[in-house]
């Protein structure tokens, strides 16, 4: 079997599995539809572009076609930002604004109108076959890893944002948004530099090591592919967004500093105060024990401004929302562990007592709060 057969039945089978992949997220019931929706046409177009191993045979008679189809690439990356922003913020939607992201379709498109779309049979042909020795490819490369370097600058800053306001706002330790789509985006990244060396190659006259290029593209598709299934089959409702129009404390510290500058040491007395309620509240009422948890659940329950509570966890005491409670959730932990009567509960069941509902993010937090990990410090302090 010839290298060209072997990328051919690569791509072939990374299309097949794009397309269950895609139908999969299209069918599945799922809060994040248009999240599913996005991630879905986001397949399905890399689908496209890999298709043109196998599919060629067929388009070349076909030179409008396959030129199209060859101008959808363009559409990947934005599609690809746009579900980043929609599974990180669950009141995102889609608006006319965001068609601006098909601007490079639209232009490809239309130089190409008088050049080729408009030329005859025979001058199409003659651009195929003459198409790895034209400018026209250097400046069709050359701006798609602009294009993708732009938006994978996009996502990362979209991600930091997310992190940021999920760990001053949240404690639900459950969400794995920021693992998976940063996960995610890495993986593309490294596989966009293998395909960028592999667009090196097809300006040598070697045609052997572009083709064996080729191949390992195709394989590492296949994987990422493969990779999307078992994510999808064992996690169908993956995400947890939040409301994009929370902003990090700095935003409203410098937004309060610029509408109002209270005396300083009026501001310290009400801060101190406020905090020694915020104390007495949490030993008292055990808010921390829901693992749902939110500074806005806070706020409603202690009823005061939740700009006010968020300032003064995240910038006044200096920690994290999600810091804040979870050391509350390890100090009972510590009580329950420490307490001969309630030696017959298990690890797993003082997790769950405490608030936590996840084993790896409770073990996390204990060792980064005791040095110990929890079976550890029971052994420790049962002596």
């Amino acid at each position: 079997m010839n290298s060209n057969n072997l990328i051919g039945i690569i791509s072939l089978i990374a299309v097949f599995v794009s397309l269950l992949l895609a139908l999969f997220l299209l069918t599945v019931k799922t809060k994040n539809k248009l999240g599913n929706v996005l991630l879905a046409s986001f397949i399905i177009l890399n689908g496209i572009d890999l298709s043109g191993w196998f599919i060629f045979i067929v388009t070349q008679h076909f030179p409008n076609l396959e030129m199209f189809r060859r101008s959808t690439a363009t559409l990947i990356n934005p599609v690809f930002y746009l579900y980043a922003l929609a599974i990180c913020f669950t009141d995102f939607k889609l608006k006319p604004i965001h068609l601006l992201h098909a601007i490079p379709f639209v232009v490809y498109n239309l130089l190409l109108m008088p050049g080729f779309y408009l030329a005859d049979y025979n001058t199409k042909i003659l651009f195929f076959e003459n198409y790895r020795e034209s400018t026209a490819l250097v400046a069709i490369m050359a701006f798609a890893h602009l294009q993708f370097t732009f938006y994978i600058i996009a996502i990362f800053i979209v991600l930091k944002r997310y992190k940021k306001i999920y760990l001053e706002n949240y404690t639900d330790t459950t969400t794995i948004t920021y693992k998976w789509l940063f996960q995610l985006t890495v993986i593309i990244t490294i596989v966009h530099s293998i395909v960028a060396l592999k667009d090196l190659l097809v300006f040598t006259e070697d045609s052997t090591i572009f083709n064996r290029a080729q191949i390992i593209v195709g394989i590492n598709a296949v994987f990422i592919l493969c990779w999307f299934v078992l994510k999808a089959l064992y996690n169908p409702d993956l995400f947890r967004g939040i409301d994009s129009k929370l902003k990090p404390v700095e935003t409203l510290i410098a937004k309060n500093a610029s509408t109002s500058l209270p005396l300083k040491e009026v501001h310290i007395v009400k801060n101190n105060e406020q905090i020694q309620k915020l104390r007495d509240y949490m030993f008292n009422y055990k808010p921390y024990l829901e693992p749902a948890l939110t500074v806005q659940d806070l706020a409603n329950q202690m009823e005061m401004p939740v700009r006010d509570l968020s300032i003064m966890i995240n910038h006044d005491l200096g920690q994290h929302f999600f810091d804040f409670v979870n050391e509350y959730r390890i100090e009972k932990a510590m009580e329950i562990l420490r307490d001969p009567s309630q030696k017959e509960f298990t690890i797993l069941e003082i997790l769950y007592k405490t608030g936590f509902n996840s084993k790896s993010s409770f073990n996390t937090s204990f060792k980064k709060h005791t040095n110990l990990t929890p079976t550890e410090y029971r052994k420790t302090n049962s002596r």
